[in-house]
């Protein structure tokens, strides 16, 4: 019962101003700090690491509330998708419209910060994009984000061969494709190089279908303006990645972390990113 009222909830959130449903998902990201010793355990001990190793000042409480504006971004912008668009100030296009011209396809990496999920909408205003999705364990979770997540020209595959397949047909037809590189992979799909100074899990699979056929790579990122401002997206050219799998997932975590460090705040502290998965060899350092 409790689920079936969830998705009407959501609704009537999303239909409100965004400066009320970031205020709203920064109250809920304060509940969740506050509630579970677990889930403050995690974001503070992922959080505090980054700050202090890179002697920036602490924004705890900032980035408490943004973590629970990472989902009312997203909520409000599945739901209000051309007033999110009219909201995005965007930087740097231009290597973007150079790199799709290559003709080669387009690898676009989108850490979870800030307003993420605007930034495959602002790709299919030009040109098809297909995105790799790792499907919730949970049917109504799915089928909440399933049917926000839709919209014309963008497909979404998961994160299985017949995705990935999907993605290299995309790729050869000049596509773009979407991929969150900051997702642990499942076991046996990755390898353990570091991220901010510890062993992470990462997917070597971005790398892979970019030197398959010489694919330009960016990294997106939308950051959150102030209350009911918008995002500012930026697109960031990488440079080639090497052809061995371990040091092409190390250089890719560099520029997820360079990308983080732009707006720390507002980056999913709240993930465990150090997880080891099932399958996987253990990490490095065990």
């Amino acid at each position: 019962m409790q689920k079936l009222l969830i998705k009407p909830i959501l609704v009537l959130i999303a239909a409100l101003p965004l400066c009320i449903v970031q205020i709203i998902g920064a109250c809920l990201g304060l509940l969740a700090y506050i509630g579970s010793s677990s889930y403050r355990e995690l974001f503070r001990s992922q959080y505090d690491a980054v700050i202090t190793s890179h002697r920036l000042q602490s924004r705890l409480w900032s980035a408490v509330m943004a973590s629970g504006q990472l989902f009312s971004d997203s909520l409000w912008i599945w739901r209000n998708p051309k007033q999110a668009l009219g909201l995005v100030e965007i930087q740097n296009w231009e290597l973007v419209e150079a790199a799709i011209n290559e003709g080669h396809g387009l690898v676009m990496l989108t850490p979870h910060l800030g307003g993420f999920e605007i930034i495959p909408r602002v790709l299919a205003q030009h040109f098809p994009a297909t995105i790799l999705y790792r499907p919730s364990r949970q049917n109504w979770l799915n089928s909440i984000v399933e049917e926000g997540r839709a919209y014309p020209n963008m497909h979404f595959v998961p994160t299985n061969l017949n995705g990935v397949r999907q993605m290299t047909r995309a790729l050869s037809k000049g596509e773009a494709i979407g991929i969150l590189p900051d997702q642990v992979p499942s076991g046996g799909d990755g390898v353990w190089v570091p991220f901010f100074g510890r062993p992470a899990y990462t997917s070597p699979l971005p790398a892979r279908l970019a030197n398959r056929n010489k694919t330009p790579v960016i990294m997106f990122t939308a950051k959150r303006k102030n209350l009911g401002q918008g995002w500012l997206m930026q697109a960031t050219r990488l440079a080639p990645f090497s052809e061995d799998a371990n040091l092409a997932a190390t250089e890719m975590n560099q520029a997820i972390e360079h990308a983080i460090l732009k707006a720390p705040e507002q980056f999913i502290w709240a993930y465990n990113r150090y997880k080891h998965p099932a399958g996987a060899e253990l990490p490095p350092s065990q």
